[in-house]
Formats: structure tokens, sequence, C-alpha cells
């Protein structure tokens, strides 16, 4: 059986006598496209906080690597240790270079130590700019390309967020509630993009649109954490007809709606 690429096993995290997370046991494997579902306070927000290295747990490993014997321990590293390796992170609000151009934003997040004068003033490999033309049609914003990034309606700039990840070559996505404050074409076309992805990257994205929801995760598995610990996991259908999970995050126990 294959290794996996990201295990979790047994992590705790409190904060001031509150819980966030408790005894959590996670496996991601390569090419992996894995959702995350639980209500407010399931502590989806500080799985990815330990996942990055922007809090660390106080209990538990989280290694990285599909070799059981060459694997890191990303207890042990920082943030941007962590980033390095591979493991990318996209926050739920759009983060992109409002004044320089689409394709400037891009530029500057290719992977390979530069800084912002070489990246935008020296001439690109013709490799580097058919990446750059790769992304752009990938993201479907080649039409727009010398826009600046700030021009760009909230969904296209949750695409262009995700085209700079892309940029830096990551082997694990982190995506958090990509289809927020979006409109249904936005979340469809959003929706066809990570899953696009799967095979070539891993991701693991965080959601509360079950539509959603049900679009990305047609063939990989749903988690679901309800208070800090794992409710379930499975297959979409599987998940969604859990009366744990219709009681603690759709709302619905044996009596109906609530």
């Amino acid at each position: 059986m294959a290794h996996p690429l990201l295990t979790v096993e047994d992590i705790s995290k409190t904060y001031d006598g509150f819980k966030a997370i408790t005894k959590l046991n996670f496996y991601l494997f390569e090419g992996e496209l894995r959702t995350v579902i639980g209500p407010n306070g399931a502590g989806k927000s500080t799985f990815f906080d330990l996942l990055t290295g922007r809090t660390r747990p106080d209990e538990g490993k989280i290694e990285f690597g599909t070799e059981a014997n060459n694997s890191h321990d990303l207890t042990r590293l920082n943030e941007v240790e962590i980033n390095r390796l591979g493991i990318a992170r996209k926050f739920q609000t759009p983060s992109v270079y409002t004044e320089h151009s689409v394709r400037e934003n891009l530029v500057l997040s290719l992977k390979g130590p530069r800084g912002v004068f070489s990246s935008l003033f020296q001439r690109l490999s013709s490799t580097e700019n058919d990446r750059i033309d790769e992304l752009l049609k990938l993201i479907r914003l080649e039409a727009k390309g010398s826009w600046k990034a700030g021009l760009l309606a909230h969904g296209e700039k949750q695409w262009l967020e995700i085209g700079m990840l892309l940029a830096a070559e990551p082997r694990v996505l982190l995506v958090d509630e990509p289809a927020a404050g979006m409109t249904d074409e936005e979340t469809y076309r959003t929706g066809e993009l990570l899953l696009s992805l799967a095979g070539k990257h891993s991701l693991i994205v965080v959601e509360h649109d079950m539509s959603f929801v049900r679009q990305i995760a047609r063939d990989g598995r749903v988690t679901v954490l309800h208070q800090g610990t794992l409710l379930c996991e499975g297959k979409f259908d599987e998940v969604q007809a859990d009366p744990r999970v219709r009681e603690v995050y759709l709302g619905r126990g044996k009596h109906g709606t609530r």
C-alpha cells in the first residue's frame, strides 16, 4: 500500500483551555483531492494552521513525504520552511498584488529565488513564459493578462491566487473556502479548476457550500470534523446520509430541521 504524502496522527491543540483539536488522525495521499467540512468551531482553521506551521500541536505528529524513512517532521519547522517543502495555503480572502497586472502576479510567484525587481524587469526564459501562458489558460484569465489584478471580479481574483500558488509548483495545496462570495457560475468554474488539478497536485479543500462539495468530491473522500475530532469520513453520499453529520453539520436531527 502506498505511503501517505501527509501523515497526521494523534495531534491535539488547546488554546487557553479550549480544545481546538483533539487526537486527530488524517492521511492524504499523492494526487488526492480531499474535502474537509464541519460546522463553525469544528477545528478546520486550526487544522490548516498546524499543517503550515502557523501554530504547533501540543502533542502528536505531522509528517510530510511518501517514504516512511525519509519524511519531514513538520512540527519542527516554521511556516517558511514548510512552504519551501511544497505546502501552499490559500486563505478565504484572495491576496493578490492589485496594482500589478495579472501576468505580473504570476511572474512574481514563479518558483525560484528572485526579487521583485528581477522578476518584473529581467527577461523571462521561454520556459518561464510558456509556464505563465499555461497558467493563464488554466485559470481562464488569458484574455485579461494585462489587466491590473485589482480590476478583476472576486471570483477571478480567487482563480488568480490559485494560479499564483501553482506558479511556485507546490506538492500540496490547502484551499480555504474558495467558493465564498462567488456567483453560481464562478463557483462551478472554481470546482472545475480544482478537479483539473487533482492527480497533478494533492489538495485539501475546506468548504461550507454543500453543492460545491458534491461537485469536487465526486471521486474523492470527504472528512467531517466536529469539535476538533474526526466525526466521519467517506464518499459524499455516505457522509451526507450519516445521521451524525445531519445532526451536527447539516442541522437536521431525527425530529427534522432545527
